[in-house]
């Protein structure tokens, strides 16, 4: 792109070019694909620049879209209102930058790694009654080391919890999940579970605006 004289991201563009996102790209990922693609672009402008100047087209003002800002209050899952597929687009898409947060008995915790449980073999058979799981309800699937939580529809496998300090899915579970499962592995216990963090803009310190930080939790549900 042309970029005009006092204006940010504005002017005609000299050389465009399609690309499909490949299914289940992360943002990082994507960075690096499009990284390597646009590097290649800019060398072939500048090799023939008279030409590619010559040949600039102004951008068309019908499907501009606008982007709203990612925040941190972002990440924050919401357990009763996203879809187990709505919670893997939100990870591809901010994870890199804003790990997805939720609450664990009252204390903020990170997650990461997230895993759709069609990739889990044998999980369909371990979950016996949908019904009885609210969303955030947690089972744990020994044979593949994998944290299951249940979202508003559908579940949504978690290798990684961050709790003071990073975690396996495994030591999460001996840690805090396993005296709720010792006489069913099977069974969905209603207090074995995350709640949403609802995070709210505060006024930021001088300190917090240097560090990007400015949020404050509020509400749990």
């Amino acid at each position: 792109m042309e970029i005009r004289p006092k204006r940010f991201d504005v002017g005609p563009i000299i050389k465009q070019e399609e690309f499909a996102v490949p299914p289940h790209c992360t943002t990082k990922e994507l960075e690096e694909i499009l990284a390597k693609m646009g590097a290649n672009m800019l060398l072939s402008v500048l090799k023939h620049l008279p030409e590619s100047l010559e040949n600039k087209k102004e951008q068309p003002k019908e499907g501009v879209t606008f982007a709203p800002k990612v925040s941190v209050a972002k990440s924050c899952i919401k357990w009763e209102e996203q879809t187990a597929a709505q919670v893997i687009r939100l990870h591809r898409a901010i994870g890199s930058m804003f790990p997805l947060q939720t609450l664990w008995k009252g204390s903020p915790v990170k997650l990461m790694d997230f895993v759709e449980v069609d990739n889990i073999p044998g999980f369909a058979d371990q979950v016996l009654n949908d019904d009885e799981a609210v969303p955030g309800s947690l089972l744990y699937h020994k044979a593949s080391q994998t944290l299951i939580a249940r979202c508003k529809e559908g579940w949504v496998g978690i290798k990684t919890v961050v709790l003071k300090k990073k975690l396996r899915a495994v030591d999460f579970y001996n840690g805090y999940m396993h005296s709720w499962f010792q006489q069913s592995s099977r069974a969905v216990h209603q207090e074995c579970r995350f709640q949403t963090l609802r995070l709210s803009p505060a006024k930021k310190t001088l300190k917090e605006r240097n560090t990007g930080a400015g949020y404050k939790t509020i509400d749990v549900s």
